[in-house]
């Protein structure tokens, strides 16, 4: 059954903790024997008053003593493991929340890009937020309250057999008609709280969606539009919820009827069994005693049982995302390498996105450390996709890359990337200051070292003008600065990290003819020295490439310099012409 299987997960992701999962047990399996003890109690004492007539004074008061004194000893000794159940179990539910939460955030990290793009970033957060807290209730929820449940229906409830067999029976009977009830809901609601779940998804999606681009919807007067997209989706969940609701409303008020419907069992059989000799006064109390303490401890177990239906699908989303996996694994002996030399090398490679069309084929060039290797060619090429390919994002269908001969697939992922340096068109910065920026592909840099590498970026001056200098918060994206300033900040922090191979993906594509210049003279700083890749539509800026390849019809149509491309007459030649005339126009 899902259900059970899926609750068994969410209890073994708290085997780091199995020793106190253990003793809370074991504490639960006190608690339920004590609880077990006071109904037991409760019925000698009726039994010693209906026979005191027939007894000495002292002797009634000696028993009574006696059992008073057991009593109390169970009290306390029931509050006292109620305390550590509840003291123990909320510390380990809080910090197995966080580490989840831990977890999630650094499996989620690691996923491929060919992840990121199926999976929208709302939805991710909702899903470890919402999951996290779910998980949370669970397991307090569960050692605090429901385990004592589950061991009193499983371990102490045949043990009222050796009180009285028939009252016993028949305690057992209403326990397991009153589960099977229970069952049939589960098995009605699970499907449909499924849709509801994902529908809730759909509604994080859609909300983040639209926040994400509140410009576009702003200035395309889409408010109305979103907002009736975000009731539809409303609607949706509201319609399909409340079948579930229903059901479960049907079984709060069984729920309640059972205690006494139970009571009054009891009573008549016991009364009749009474009559026969078969079951004294103080066993009916007692079982009485048992009925309503099941009974109400049931009612909580289907409380949660219903919850935990409800929360199955988001569950479920959490775990479906921890369960995925990259599509570039890393080998088990995977190869550290130090600082490289920068030779990278495509023999034979071609690629394909998942059920997609090939890119291209039978790819083959050689970059010799400290070379500058220029990326042209029309859009969708290929060109970025090889440049992921360097970085190991993906990996080739056929052939392999290497770097200083060894193929990327024998190389660890965190050295690769270590040796790897990579400035975007977006400049992809975070809400955070300017040095925790700039700081992010080398923590342990020191002052100076940002202060140099940001006077070859071009970028100090504007950040010493800022409100709050090195240590000014930049906003969402870098929102705070202008396109130019984001850019530099790129390659300072691309300077900063100091990798042997570099990759500039369309660095100035985005930039005014006056700030492109500034930025250009910050990349030569940047690329001096370094293997460089540079994948540009803008011509002019590979005029000085050692080597230009032209991607074009999924394979490398031509190679050479500028000058020799351009006196070839073929396709880099016919691009160049297209940007001049583009230019002239213009």
């Amino acid at each position: 059954m899902e259900f059970l299987r899926l609750y068994g997960r969410v209890l073994r992701l708290l085997a780091a903790d199995r020793a106190v999962a253990i003793g809370l047990a074991l504490a639960a399996l006190a608690i339920a024997g004590l609880q077990f003890l006071e109904p037991v109690l409760f019925g000698r004492v009726i039994d010693l008053l209906a026979r005191s007539d027939r007894m000495q004074e002292s002797a009634v008061w000696a028993e009574a003593l006696a059992l008073l004194i057991i009593w109390g000893a169970v009290g306390l000794s029931a509050i006292g493991a109620n305390v550590t159940v509840a003291l123990f179990a909320d510390r380990m539910a809080h910090r197995n929340r966080l580490k989840i939460m831990h977890d999630y955030f650094q499996h989620v990290l690691s996923l491929p890009l060919s992840f990121h793009g199926d999976t929208q970033s709302g939805r991710l957060m909702k899903i470890m937020l919402v999951g996290a807290d779910n998980l949370f209730g669970l397991w307090l929820s569960f050692f605090r309250e429901h385990l004592t449940t589950f061991i009193s229906a499983i371990v102490l409830l045949p043990l009222t057999l050796i009180l009285n067999w028939r009252l016993g029976l028949l305690l057992i009977g209403l326990v397991v008609i009153f589960g099977s009830l229970a069952a049939f809901v589960i098995r009605r609601t699970e499907s449909a709280q499924r849709k509801v779940e994902s529908l809730h998804t759909q509604l994080a999606g859609s909300a983040q969606d639209a926040l994400s681009n509140v410009m576009v919807v702003q200035s395309f007067t889409r408010l109305s539009s979103e907002a009736r997209l975000f009731s539809d989706i409303i609607r949706q969940v509201i319609t399909h919820q409340f079948p579930v609701l229903n059901w479960w409303a049907v079984v709060s008020v069984m729920t309640s009827a059972a205690s006494t419907i139970c009571v009054i069992m009891i009573f008549v059989l016991g009364t009749w069994l009474h009559l026969r000799g078969q079951a004294t006064v103080g066993e009916i109390v007692s079982f009485m005693g048992f009925a309503t303490m099941l009974i109400g401890k049931l009612e909580g177990a289907v409380g949660f049982a219903s919850r935990l239906v409800l929360l199955m699908p988001s569950l479920s989303e959490m775990f479906s995302v921890l369960d995925a996996r990259t599509t570039v694994p890393e080998k088990p002996n995977a190869l550290d390498i130090p600082r490289a030399k920068g030779e990278v090398a495509f023999e034979d490679v071609a690629f394909a996105y998942p059920g997609g069309p090939m890119i291209f084929s039978h790819v083959n060039f050689a970059a010799a450390p400290g070379k500058t290797i220029a990326l042209v060619g029309p859009t969708g090429a290929g060109k970025s996709t090889a440049m992921a390919l360097l970085q190991r994002l993906w990996d080739p269908k056929e052939g392999r890359v290497t770097l200083d001969g060894h193929d990327l697939r024998d190389i660890s992922l965190e050295s690769l990337r270590r040796n790897i340096g990579v400035v975007f068109q977006e400049s992809m910065l975070f809400n955070r200051t300017i040095r925790e920026n700039l700081l992010v592909g080398r923590p342990d840099a020191s002052q100076e070292d940002l202060e140099h590498a940001c006077r070859l970026a071009e970028a100090h001056d504007f950040i010493q003008r800022q409100p709050h200098g090195y240590d000014t918060m930049i906003g969402e994206r870098g929102s705070s600065l202008s396109g130019g300033q984001r850019q530099r900040l790129a390659i300072a922090r691309a300077l900063l990290k100091d990798p042997p191979v570099l990759i500039l993906d369309e660095a100035t594509s985005a930039l005014d003819a006056a700030t492109e210049a500034r930025v250009q003279k910050a990349l030569a700083a940047l690329m001096a020295g370094r293997t460089t890749f540079i994948i540009a539509h803008r011509l002019s800026t590979v005029r000085d490439a050692d080597e230009i390849l032209v991607f074009a019809g999924g394979q490398i149509a031509e190679r050479g310099g500028f000058k020799e491309l351009v006196a070839q007459g073929g396709h880099f030649a016919e691009l160049v012409r297209t940007q001049l005339t583009g230019s002239a126009s213009t």
